[in-house]
């Protein structure tokens, strides 16, 4: 079927691909196979050719074998970024197991509630996540394996093909992760991403960015920064894995010693989140030399405002590809071409094999028309097989083939796409919806502001009224009249914020998208007042 929006695909880009039956593992051993004195991890002074770590993967995949692991057995990985969460995932693949992905911030309730849901038998952490797990009460039930001791170099890699069973899976049935969702509007789910979702989003985005850009393989360095428990780094790693690609990582984001990894290895790709962003457009020494290694940029896990886009252009000279994705879409579903037109503002196009379309809110039935805004749904080899125990939740995302994403959005007559809000954070003041990101992106065009988030309080009058949370640059001052005055020349006047809260910083998930949940549970805890 022929889409609109085919007709701006990179010329190199067909509408549909072919995408190969295998295992995540798999991406693995062709890189092996292919580049196997290439780099593939720089961690810190650590590193790892392509051959030592499908080796490293072997060996870890034995031991875990020997100690009993099945196919389809759950294990989850309490990790930071790190050599050990790299080698233990493509173990885990290679036997058949499901990785369930756990934030290694998480304290003990929260890892409880995942470990009850997902019934891991297996986790792997650092020492000193055990305290954890014993006040979760799991300990005894779990088969828990020191991430210190993960990297062994004594067993005999010759016999691994005796020691390990033959590689049996089927990519389109079988799980290869519980992908659990940030919580930022509800109870966490998790997401069954099987092998043939996460493969076939390393293809749709090869077809898209990579063959556009006539990127090497092997021979570009990735920096990967973005969390690997959350799903847009672990498939950002499953690219640079098929590719051959370094994957220069780090633990934790710190924005010196960031600046300093780009300086010493120049990555040509470099797949950020917005407070990354945020972060390198305003570190004091950063110049446009720095980051002129970078041949590719891209953003996601939330929406970055324009006007970050448009400063981080003009300041430093790189232009970043904005897209869409979530948990239940391996992530990604739609970008901007990397080459041809790009639409400031919009999440582009669908990706190649993929539909997308907008219905109405109210029967979630009926297609809209070009430029009405009502959900988004998509329809794509990458979309999730649905949710782990959850066939209520399952039945309301999934419908006929199509996923119904909560998200707010709109198509051009061109067939690009833009998001509006979520469904659940749409403010209705007085009658009138708001949608939080419009509001946003005027904040941030004003020069005093580092971040904002806006959502709808109750209001005993209105029903809701909209508030901003914000965070100034450092040494910049500015009153709430002004902010208002700031947003009255360019809203309408429903649209402004009638309270305003100044924060030294914002809540946020570990990729750093801000919880407006949270934002809001701080407000409805207090007494609210109505204003008129």
């Amino acid at each position: 079927m022929t889409r609109t929006w085919h007709g701006f695909y990179p010329i190199e880009t067909p509408a549909e691909i072919d995408i190969p039956l295998m295992s995540l593992y798999g991406l693995l051993e062709r890189s092996a196979r292919h580049y196997p004195t290439c780099k593939a991890v720089i961690d810190g002074e650590r590193e790892m050719t392509y051959m030592e770590l499908k080796d490293a993967s072997d060996r870890f995949a034995v031991k875990l074998y020997n100690r009993g692991f099945q196919m389809n057995d759950r294990i989850a990985i309490m990790l930071p970024n790190c050599l050990e969460y790299i080698i233990a995932y493509y173990a885990i693949h290679r036997l058949g197991g499901v990785v369930v992905q756990v934030n290694p911030l998480y304290q003990s309730s929260e890892l409880d509630y995942i470990l009850r849901d997902s019934e891991a038998d297996w986790f792997i952490g650092r020492e000193e996540q055990q305290e954890k797990l014993v006040l979760t009460g799991f300990s005894d039930r779990l088969t828990f394996i020191s991430a210190e001791k993960l990297i062994e170099t004594g067993t005999d890699l010759s016999r691994i093909d005796m020691a390990l069973p033959a590689l049996a899976i089927d990519p389109k049935e079988d799980l290869a992760v519980l992908q659990y969702t940030g919580g930022t509007t509800g109870k966490s789910k998790g997401v069954m991403l099987t092998h043939f979702n996460l493969v076939s989003n390393v293809f749709q985005d090869f077809a898209f960015t990579a063959d556009a850009l006539q990127l090497q393989r092997p021979g570009e360095r990735m920096l990967g920064l973005t969390p690997l428990f959350h799903v847009f780094g672990n498939g950002r790693l499953n690219s640079a894995i098929y590719a051959g690609s370094t994957y220069i990582t780090l633990e934790k984001f710190e924005i010196n010693k960031v600046v300093d990894l780009i300086r010493t290895h120049r990555p040509t790709i470099f797949p950020g989140v917005p407070t990354m962003y945020i972060a390198l457009l305003n570190h004091p020494d950063l110049t446009a030399d720095d980051l002129s290694c970078f041949k590719y940029c891209s953003c996601g896990s939330a929406p970055l405002p324009m006007e970050i886009i448009h400063q981080f252009e003009t300041k430093l000279g790189v232009s970043i590809s904005e897209g869409f994705g979530m948990s239940e879409t391996s992530p990604t579903s739609h970008r901007n071409p990397v080459t041809g037109q790009k639409k400031p503002g919009s999440i582009g196009v669908p990706y190649p094999n993929t539909d997308a379309k907008i219905v109405d809110l109210k029967t979630g039935i009926d297609e809209l028309p070009t430029g009405e805004i009502g959900e988004l749904l998509i329809k794509g080899p990458q979309v999730m097989k649905g949710y782990w125990e959850n066939s209520e939740e399952t039945a309301t995302a999934l419908r006929d083939g199509w996923l119904y994403t909560g998200d707010i959005a709109k198509m051009d007559e061109d067939g690009y796409f833009y998001i509006v809000g979520r469904k659940k954070d749409m403010i209705i003041a007085s009658g009138y919806n708001v949608y939080p990101n419009e509001v946003e992106d005027i904040i941030y065009e004003h020069p005093a502001v580092k971040e904002t988030c806006v959502y709808g309080v109750p209001d005993t009058y209105r029903g809701e009224t909209v508030k901003a949370a914000i965070v100034l640059k450092k040494g910049k001052s500015v009153s709430e009249q002004e902010i208002r005055e700031f947003c009255l020349q360019r809203l309408a006047r429903f649209k402004v914020p009638r309270r305003f809260e100044f924060r030294e910083q914002l809540p946020k998930s570990a990729v750093g998208k801000v919880l407006r949940r949270l934002l809001l549970e701080e407000e409805t805890q207090s007494p609210t007042v109505g204003e008129r």
